[in-house]
C-alpha cells in the first residue's frame, strides 16, 4: 500500500504524543524548584577534585601531573604544580596542585579531563544550581571548591565509584605487598653473615707438624 510507512509512523507519533499525558514514568515536569528531580547517577555538569580521608588538602588524590588541563578543549584548568612533595593515597611521595582552578563558566562539561586523569582524581559533579551575579570570581572555582570527598563520589555516581574503589584498593594492596617483599629481602640480607667477612683461623696442629 502506497504510504503505509508514513501511516505506520504518524501513527507512532500519535501514540507517543498521547502516551505522553498518561504516563507515569513520562511526566516529568515538576514544580521547581519547589519540586525537585534527583539526578540519573550518569548525569555530569561541572569537574570536582576527588579526596580520600578527612582532611581534604592531604588526601587529594591530584598530583598536579597537568594532562586534563593540557587536554582541556576549551582551556579553563589552570594548575601550579608544587615544589615540594607528599605522601599520596599509595605512601608515594607525588606532587600537588599548589594552584588548581576551573573557570565553569567556559567548561563546556565534555568530561575529557575526567578520561585522561590516570589517578582518578577528577570526577564530574551533578550539582547544576551554581547561578551567581559575580560573573567572574563567582565562577572561577579553587581547588578548595572543587574539593570533594570519596564518601560524595559514592553518593553520586555508586555504580562508577565501586569500580574506581575497587581498583585502588588492588594497586595499594599492591604496593603494600611490593614494600613487604622489599623489607623482607633487606632484613633478610641483613640477618644472613657477610660472604666478605674474613674466616676465623685454623689453629688446630695438623699431623706431623711441630715435629
Amino acid at each position: 500500500m502506497l504510504g503505509e510507512g508514513i501511516l505506520k509512523g504518524l501513527a507512532e507519533t500519535a501514540k507517543n504524543f498521547a502516551g505522553s499525558f498518561v504516563s507515569a514514568e513520562r511526566l516529568t515536569t515538576v514544580e521547581y524548584p519547589e519540586d525537585r528531580i534527583a539526578p540519573i547517577e550518569a548525569a555530569r555538569v561541572f569537574p570536582i577534585l576527588i579526596y580520600d580521608g578527612l582532611d581534604w588538602e592531604a588526601g587529594m588524590r591530584c598530583v598536579a601531573c597537568q594532562i586534563c588541563e593540557k587536554e582541556c578543549p576549551p582551556k579553563c584548568i589552570f594548575i601550579e604544580k608544587s615544589k615540594d612533595k607528599k605522601a599520596d593515597a599509595l605512601g608515594k611521595p607525588q606532587f600537588y596542585p599548589a594552584q588548581f582552578d576551573i573557570d565553569i563558566s567556559v567548561c563546556m562539561s565534555c568530561q575529557i579531563c575526567v578520561e585522561v586523569c590516570p589517578f582518578e582524581a577528577i570526577k564530574m559533579d551533578t550539582d547544576f544550581e551554581l547561578a551567581t551575579e559575580d560573573r567572574f570570581e563567582g565562577l572561577l572555582m579553587d581547588r578548595r571548591q572543587l574539593a570533594r570527598p570519596n564518601a560524595y563520589y559514592q553518593q553520586i555516581h555508586p555504580t562508577e565509584a565501586a569500580v574506581v574503589d575497587a581498583h585502588l584498593a588492588a594497586e595499594k594492596a599492591k604496593a603494600d605487598a611490593k614494600a613487604k617483599a622489599t623489607a623482607d629481602a633487606a632484613a633478610a640480607k641483613a640477618a644472613a653473615p657477610s660472604a666478605t667477612a674474613p674466616k676465623p683461623a685454623d689453629t688446630a696442629q695438623k699431623p706431623g707438624e711441630g715435629d
